[in-house]
């Protein structure tokens, strides 16, 4: 992330209310008879910045590679279904939706295995990696109602007892796992 210039600012300002500022536009959206000062901020000038030459930085990033196997793993593992709601959700291509959750993220190193791994659907990953959900030792969903918002309360209604579960046994989640996720859930409150 860098830090805009006042002109870089103005520009992406500028194009993004083009078509907003277009006088049969202005009219319709309360645009019109704006002060001179607040005219001045709308207008578009085409010369301001157009010609500005951008530098360019070399950057190395060191970041850890995540097994791209794992979320195929992950998907067969829990029949592309949803951990927490149950649900499947296979899109117009064929591919499910379901997405391959780290219980230890790989950044706190996590290994990309099937017990260190959950199928959960988008909202339900982003809320289990603020640590708002997480999971007992006897895979019983543990929820901060306090912090996860009301709307969101009933994708777990159906799984306040036991969520689902691989199958095989050998790829439920690993206690040692859990425990380290249930932890950061607990000092999160």
């Amino acid at each position: 992330m860098r830090p805009l210039s006042d002109m870089d600012f103005a520009a992406i300002i500028r194009e993004g209310l083009i078509e907003t500022l277009k006088p049969d536009n202005a009219i319709r959206l309360g645009l019109a008879g704006l002060s001179d000062v607040e005219q001045a901020v709308f207008e578009l000038d085409e010369a301001s910045g157009a010609d500005q030459v951008r530098r360019v930085e070399a950057m190395l990033v060191n970041r850890k590679i995540r097994d791209a196997n794992f979320r195929r793993q992950i998907c067969e593992a829990y029949e592309d279904r949803c951990a927490v709601t149950g649900l499947k959700i296979i899109n117009g291509g064929g591919k499910s939706e379901v997405q391959a959750a780290h219980i230890v993220p790989v950044a706190d190193g996590g290994p990309d295995v099937v017990q260190n791994g959950l199928a959960l659907s988008g909202t339900v990953h982003w809320l289990f990696d603020r640590h708002l959900i997480s999971l007992t030792d006897s895979y019983e969903l543990l929820v901060a109602h306090n912090r996860v918002p009301s709307e969101l309360l009933p994708l777990f209604a159906r799984q306040m007892d036991r969520i689902h579960l691989p199958k095989d046994e050998r790829l439920r989640p690993h206690p040692s796992y859990m425990a380290r996720h249930r932890e950061r859930f607990a000092s999160a409150h």
